[in-house]
């Protein structure tokens, strides 16, 4: 499944895996959300719940689509957190890993506390 995430300054696709946390959040899509930003990650509410799986990380790769349990909401690592490591991407506590942005995950760089953002399914 490939997603499209937008904001006002640019927009990138991802694609997802076929986890369990992965087929709950393509059936809420399209959502709307508000963007935060914490250290270089860009993370927002999603309005799903879901329980972690095994395999949830911590510390991932840039550019991984995550989905934060905690806080319900997606989680979109691109470079150190305030609890990384050097420069590994360490997010605030474990989360389910639901796949990876296509191209260079630095375009969330262009997103800002606050900014609308949208989420929706691209159709092959």
């Amino acid at each position: 499944m490939q997603i499209r995430i937008s904001w006002p300054a640019g927009h990138l696709t991802a694609a997802l895996d076929d986890t369990p946390t992965a087929r709950i959040l393509t059936k809420a899509l399209p959502l709307v959300s508000t963007a935060r930003t914490w250290g270089e990650e860009v993370y927002f509410d999603t309005g799903v719940s879901v329980t972690l799986e095994d395999g949830a990380r911590q510390v991932v790769e840039p550019g991984t689509v995550a989905f934060w349990t905690d806080g319900d909401a997606l989680a979109l690592p691109y470079g150190p957190t305030p609890v990384s490591q050097g420069d590994e991407c360490r997010l605030a506590s474990p989360c389910n890993v639901l796949g990876r942005v296509d191209g260079d995950p630095r375009v969330l760089a262009t997103v800002r506390d606050g900014d609308p953002v949208r989420v929706e399914a691209v159709e092959p």
